[in-house]
């Protein structure tokens, strides 16, 4: 964030509240990154427990104020158990951002980086909610994992009709790492 060490906690404490208002309460440990996302590192990550019977985990460097964000958006990413897989991943995608726009619909392959026995082989980015923030509205993306047979699938129908998919089968806003795919 392009902020300066004064309004740094101001930005940090609207921020969590207005994610709050999507997700719930936020646990009180976060997830910091190493070096920090303005120098070039990755993003801290705030877990949401409780966010629709499972854990909500949502970077916390992007948005801010409308002069001074990096995105209009923030990554999210939901287990049903809590995981350090994907606030990790999140934390590690966050500087892509800096480099390309995600996009609602928008899919990516993270095959090198899920565990050889899951089916979960790609992203695809979602619009899950929107948040107001300093007067400005920001999107939460969320990043649900899916099988490459369904990433097939929303090549070929688009992703509005996989989401339609996942939604009914109860699979999402979810990253099950050991499910099976639907398709």
């Amino acid at each position: 964030m392009h902020t300066s060490d004064d309004d740094w906690e101001e930005v940090w404490a609207a921020r969590l509240a207005a994610i709050s208002t999507v997700l719930g309460q936020a646990c009180e440990n976060v997830y910091h990154a190493l070096v920090p996302f303005a120098l070039g590192g990755q993003a801290d990550v705030v877990a949401f427990p409780n966010h629709r019977g499972g854990t909500a985990y949502a970077t916390a460097e992007l948005s801010g104020k409308p002069q001074s964000c990096y995105a209009d958006y923030e990554l999210m990413i939901c287990h049903r158990q809590a995981s350090d897989w994907g606030p990790n991943l999140i934390s590690r995608l966050a500087p892509y951002t800096q480099q390309a726009y995600i996009h609602s619909g928008d899919s990516m392959d993270i095959d090198s980086v899920t565990p050889p026995e899951s089916e979960i082989k790609a992203l695809l980015f979602d619009d899950y909610a929107s948040f107001e923030l300093f007067g400005a509205t920001f999107q939460l993306r969320l990043c649900v994992g899916i099988t490459k047979a369904e990433l097939n699938h929303k090549m070929e129908h688009g992703a509005d009709a996989l989401l339609v998919l996942l939604k009914q089968r109860g699979l999402y806003p979810f990253t099950d790492l050991g499910r099976t795919s639907i398709i």
